[in-house]
């Protein structure tokens, strides 16, 4: 399992004319920057904040004849009960980034863009999602994976509504997605591979809010996972 405690985005700014360009840390201008945003959200500006669900991935550990993100609990596919999670918590616009399959959509109106390089590396699928939820005017991301059906809308929602540049959704105080990142904070982190947003948050604990959340963040990753739900009964599921 790949990122999946904290996640990576790109300011939109950054081009593909160089992306191998990393942030190793953050720089006085930026932290500056961090401050001015503090300071706008006091003045009681809403903020726009747009869902980012990431259903780019190959799914390679799904040993079977279709993509996890189709394989089904509950009587319904795994992608689509994520994405309509995310937009059942109406936080504002979900913005699905789509890559080696196109992932289940469910009935609620959702954007979906796709990453033509998802084969090198998440953090290309959440450029792809900043670069779309920028296009959108947002003020910040909140950030889950298709592949987590059981995250709950209050989950997201929670997230949503931290003040803090960062904040992380928590389970017994693990932390794990969803995850909010303030615009003000996209310059911090790397832009390319499976680095993710991990060292910007222990380098800066400061920036950081951890949230309790409910529901819980398991994943399909491989057929034992989906007939471990499977044989649990949707009362029962966390």
């Amino acid at each position: 399992m790949i990122l999946k405690y904290f996640i990576a985005v790109v300011h939109p700014s950054v081009t593909r004319a160089s992306p191998r360009r990393r942030h190793a840390g953050p720089i006085p201008a930026i932290l500056r920057a961090v401050h001015e945003d503090r300071a706008d959200d006091a003045h009681d500006r809403p903020e726009v904040i747009v869902a980012v669900v990431l259903a780019a991935g190959s799914g390679s550990r799904f040993a079977a004849d279709m993509h996890k993100l189709h394989a089904v609990i509950d009587g319904r596919p795994v992608g689509a009960i994520a994405i309509a999670t995310a937009a059942e918590a109406g936080i504002g616009p979900v913005v699905v980034v789509a890559g080696a399959a196109e992932p289940p959509l469910p009935g609620a109106a959702v954007r979906v863009v796709h990453n033509p390089d998802w084969q090198e590396g998440q953090s290309t699928s959440l450029q792809a999602g900043v670069r779309a939820a920028n296009e959108l005017g947002a003020d910040a991301v909140v950030v889950g994976l298709a592949d987590q059906p059981f995250v709950e809308a209050e989950s997201w929602r929670r997230v949503a509504a931290s003040r803090s540049p960062i904040a992380v959704a928590t389970y017994d105080d693990e932390p794990r997605n969803p995850v909010r990142l303030h615009r003000s904070v996209w310059p911090l982190l790397p832009t390319e591979g499976d680095v993710g947003a991990r060292g910007v948050a222990r380098m800066r604990p400061d920036l950081v809010e951890r949230v309790p959340c409910p529901g819980s963040p398991a994943d399909i990753d491989t057929v034992e996972d989906l007939e471990r739900w499977q044989n649990r009964s949707s009362t029962n599921s966390p």
